[in-house]
């Protein structure tokens, strides 16, 4: 591992570099927007305080990550988030696989960024700790926390999509966790969690007998964006585009299940607005991933959402300090107002929509 300590990673993870050049503000509308957002966030931030939940912290991670990322990928300038270090975990390790996973993902796309070698490390350490979560139950996958009491969808998308990630990361370890990530995929989409609708259910019940059946429970949106990052990196480690077509045919259901008549997205089971601090996310994180098969598998339809959503959040989802709040159709001040929890979540769609202009 490089010289940078594990207590560091987090706050380094947001003193990353910023893409944006000068024609590239031209070249597209959100350039500005995205720019404000990035911004505003810090603002968000501050206001809020120090947030202690280790899933919207990772989000915070791959949010401004991906705002670096977001156009060119070539470093101009630099920018610091306000950001709140992992609280009690010892090298991001806790008692819920899915958090580890969330937080692998952020270290990921800080690599990707940043390129220093530790954030891959760490990474790697938690996707170590996270192998140990799985067993034979249900034939397979991860469990949601380490009291096994629960396989869910979140956790095991997350599986797919930090092994996938990795193989396309760390040469030395390729083709092993490429191997994983096929086998990952190939319990999931035969576990029944996804729906005859090509919906992913929240997770699955565990009968007397050891079978194991979908639970019918929420088809939360974030449940139908995982997925997608996990598939497209997973195509791309293996050359096989058919992972593409089945990521494609789960993004299409969820956009139509997802969206208004106006074409704008809103969470599932009517939270809105009060989704809570981890429900105010899960809609950018479909979004996040939804621009990443976009960009593996463009779709007319889904950067006609991607851009439709994002024009409707900086027209009517934004206050006057360009936060943004959790009802895409506005107004911010929908559920209390705009916080970094629901100012993150709509940042991603303004970065996905520069992002596939």
């Amino acid at each position: 591992m490089v010289a940078l300590r594990w207590g560091g990673l987090a706050a380094r993870a947001l003193h990353l570099a910023s893409p944006l050049q000068s024609h590239q503000s031209d070249a597209s509308p959100y350039s500005g927007d995205s720019q404000l957002a990035a911004q505003a966030l810090q603002g968000c931030l501050n206001v809020s305080g120090v947030i202690a939940n280790t899933f919207q912290n990772a989000q915070r991670v791959s949010a401004s990550a991906r705002k670096t990322l977001s156009a060119t990928g070539m470093p101009t300038s630099r920018y610091t988030l306000t950001f709140a270090q992992k609280r009690g975990f010892p090298q991001f390790i806790n008692d819920y696989y899915d958090d580890e996973g969330w937080w692998a993902l952020g270290l990921i796309r800080s690599w990707d960024v940043a390129h220093e070698q530790a954030y891959l490390d760490a990474a790697d350490h938690i996707f170590q700790d996270m192998q140990n979560g799985t067993d034979a139950t249900c034939g397979g996958g991860i469990w949601w926390n380490k009291d096994r009491n629960y396989k869910n969808a979140i956790a095991n998308e997350l599986y797919l999509s930090v092994a996938a990630s990795l193989a396309n990361r760390l040469p030395s370890k390729k083709q092993q966790y490429t191997q994983i990530a096929k086998d990952q995929w190939t319990w999931f989409k035969n576990s029944g969690m996804i729906n005859s609708n090509n919906l992913i259910n929240d997770g699955l019940t565990i009968n007397a007998d050891g079978t194991c059946v979908n639970n019918g429970m929420t088809t939360w949106s974030y449940n139908q964006g995982v997925v997608l990052g996990g598939l497209v990196e997973l195509a791309k480690a293996t050359g096989d585009s058919s992972y593409l077509g089945e990521a494609t045919t789960i993004a299409k259901a969820a956009v139509a299940f997802l969206s208004d008549s106006n074409g704008i997205i809103h969470e599932a089971n009517n939270c809105e607005p009060n989704c809570g601090g981890d429900g105010s996310q899960f809609k950018g994180i479909f979004v996040r991933n939804l621009h990443y098969l976009q960009q593996a598998a463009p779709q007319d339809a889904f950067r006609t959402a991607i851009q439709k959503n994002a024009d409707s959040i900086w027209a009517n989802d934004r206050n006057a300090q360009n936060q943004l709040g959790i009802a895409w159709t506005g107004p911010a001040s929908a559920g209390g107002g705009p916080n970094a929890s629901t100012h993150s979540s709509a940042m991603d769609v303004i970065v996905a929509a520069l992002a596939v202009v």
